[in-house]
C-alpha cells in the first residue's frame, strides 16, 4: 500500500514546488485525502482550540452523551448498529452568516479563538482551491467562484468528541460516507486514531499527526473536476480507550449556487467533442437527496441529479 499523502507546504515556495504539486494532483486523483504540515495557522492557536474544545466537552457535553448514547446504544445488541454513531456533535456555522454567538455553554474565550481558527482555515481552503485550479488548468479562482452562490460559499464546522467505546466491533464511531460538499478541513486529535479512508478496496488509517490539517475532497469538486478528482468513503472507528477529538470545517458551495463540470474539463481528444459524465444542478437540491441517503453510494445520487437536470431542463453544457 503506498504510503499516506503527506504535503509540506513551504515547499510551495521553492525548488521542490513542481514535485509538492504533483503530489497533490495524486493524491486528489487517487486518495480523495491528503494532510497538510507548514500551513500557516499557528501550533498555538490550534492547541488553544484543542485545549478549549476538550474541556467544553468535559464540562458540557459528556453527562448528556453518557445518558443519551452510552447507556443505551449497546444495551442488550448482540449485532452491528447501523442506524446511529458513537460521536458527540455540535454545529458552528460561519458563512454567509455566524451563529457563533446562538450557541450555548460556550465560553467567550472559545468562541473568540475559533473565530480566529476559523478565518485561518477558510483563507487555505482558498489557498488549496488555487493549488487545484494550477493543477486541473483552470484559471485561478475558478473553483472558489464555482462554489459561490449568490451570497457565497456556504463554511461551517462540525466539532464532533468521540468517546470511548466498549463495543467497537458492534458501533462506528461515524458511518461510512462520502461529503456531500466542496473541500473539507480538519484538525483532528494527533494521539487517538480512528479516521480510515477506503482506497483499493481496503480501509487504510489517516494518520494522527500533531498540528496538521487532513484535506478531504467532497462530492461536488467530484462533479466539478468531471470525475478527475474523487470524494472517497470514509468512517471513524470507535476506540476502547482515549477521546478522539475531530474539527471539521466545510468549505461548500452557496446553497443556490450551480454545480456543474468545468467545460475545459470535458474536453476530449477528439476535437470537438465534449464528454461530461456528471450532470449540473443546484447544491440545494443536491443536501435534499443527500440528507436521506448520506451513508449509500454516491453514485446513485449524481444518477438521480441527472433525472433533476433534465426535469428543470438545465443545460447540461454551459460556461461560468
Amino acid at each position: 500500500m503506498a504510503t499516506f499523502p503527506v504535503i509540506d507546504m513551504e515547499k510551495l515556495n521553492g525548488e521542490e514546488r513542481a514535485n509538492t504539486m504533483n503530489i497533490i494532483q495524486d493524491a486528489c486523483e487517487n486518495w480523495g485525502f491528503f494532510e497538510l504540515v507548514n500551513h500557516g495557522i499557528p501550533h498555538e492557536m490550534m492547541d488553544k482550540v484543542e485545549k478549549l474544545t476538550k474541556e467544553h466537552y468535559k464540562k458540557s457535553m459528556e453527562q448528556r452523551f453518557k445518558e443519551l448514547v452510552a447507556s443505551k446504544a449497546l444495551e442488550g445488541v448482540q449485532s452491528e448498529i447501523t442506524d446511529m454513531d458513537w460521536e458527540s456533535t455540535f454545529f458552528l456555522r460561519h458563512l454567509p452568516t455566524s451563529n457563533m454567538s446562538e450557541i450555548p455553554d460556550l465560553e467567550d474565550s472559545y468562541r473568540k479563538i475559533m473565530k480566529e481558527f476559523v478565518l485561518g482555515l477558510e483563507k487555505l481552503a482558498e489557498e488549496v482551491l488555487d493549488l487545484f485550479c494550477e493543477n486541473l488548468g483552470l484559471e485561478k479562482g475558478y473553483l472558489k467562484k464555482a462554489l459561490c452562490g449568490s451570497n457565497g460559499p456556504t463554511f461551517g464546522t462540525k466539532v464532533s468528541n468521540y468517546p470511548p467505546c466498549p463495543k467497537p466491533d458492534l458501533i462506528k464511531g461515524l458511518r461510512a460516507h462520502t461529503d456531500a460538499g466542496g473541500l473539507i478541513l480538519l484538525f483532528q486529535d494527533d494521539k487517538v486514531s480512528g479516521l480510515q479512508l477506503l482506497k483499493d478496496g481496503e480501509w487504510v488509517d489517516v494518520p494522527p499527526m500533531r498540528h496538521s490539517i487532513v484535506i478531504n475532497l467532497g462530492d461536488q469538486l467530484e462533479v466539478i473536476t468531471n470525475g478527475k478528482y474523487k470524494s472517497v468513503m470514509h468512517r471513524v472507528i470507535a476506540q476502547t480507550d482515549g477521546a478522539r477529538m475531530s474539527i471539521a470545517s466545510f468549505y461548500n458551495p452557496g446553497s443556490d449556487a450551480v454545480i456543474y463540470p468545468a467545460p475545459t474539463l470535458t474536453q476530449t481528444e477528439t476535437e470537438g467533442e465534449k464528454n461530461q459524465v456528471y450532470p449540473k444542478f443546484v447544491f440545494e437540491d443536491y443536501m435534499k437527496l443527500y440528507a436521506g441517503v448520506k451513508f449509500q453510494a454516491k453514485e446513485p445520487r449524481f444518477e438521480a441529479m441527472k433525472t433533476v437536470q433534465n426535469n428543470v431542463g438545465i443545460s447540461p453544457i454551459a460556461t461560468v
